[in-house]
């Protein structure tokens, strides 16, 4: 097994501790956007699960939201499942709370429980790539595992155009 970086291993170490291997990749490109991790893994942008953090407005709790990288996330309903307004979390918010750079946010191994809610239309692909702690760094996944990884709620979140 190639040696990963020490924020590939974190997330290694997680999945490994809730019972689970899967193979962290480490590329040469860059995985940051969603248009960058679907070309370096060769998969549609909705496979992605773009990890998005948030800040409640009122608890100041960080609020992960893994979702589809082809949806937009519908923040009312997100804060309708919090029970509060979502306000925006900035590089500094997002690092401290989980521990991760944005555009390498894994949905696990963070350093402080965040609460996690994950897009219902990521279960209508037989796989799923993730971030792994760095932003060139992912993991493929079957989607089912992710509520049992995360300990997220699955949700109709994707901001649905009328």
């Amino acid at each position: 097994m190639p040696e990963l970086s020490d924020s590939a291993e974190r997330v290694r170490a997680a999945l490994a501790a809730r019972g689970v291997s899967f193979e962290i990749r480490e590329l040469a490109q860059s995985t940051r956007t969603v248009a960058e991790a679907a070309a370096a893994v060769g998969c549609d942008v909705a496979q992605i699960a773009k990890s998005i953090v948030f800040r409640g407005a009122t608890s100041g709790r960080a609020v992960l939201v893994v979702a589809s990288g082809a949806n937009h996330v519908d923040e009312t309903a997100v804060g309708a499942l919090l029970g509060e307004p979502l306000a925006k979390a900035d590089a500094g918010f997002v690092r401290r709370e989980t521990g991760f750079v944005i555009g390498g946010v894994p949905p696990v191994g963070h350093d402080r429980p965040v609460i996690t809610f994950i897009d219902a239309d990521l279960l209508a692909f037989a796989e799923i790539w993730a971030a792994a702690g760095t932003p060139f760094a992912v993991f493929r996944l079957d989607p089912g595992a992710l509520a049992n990884l995360t300990g997220g709620d699955v949700a109709e979140i994707a901001l649905r155009r009328r």
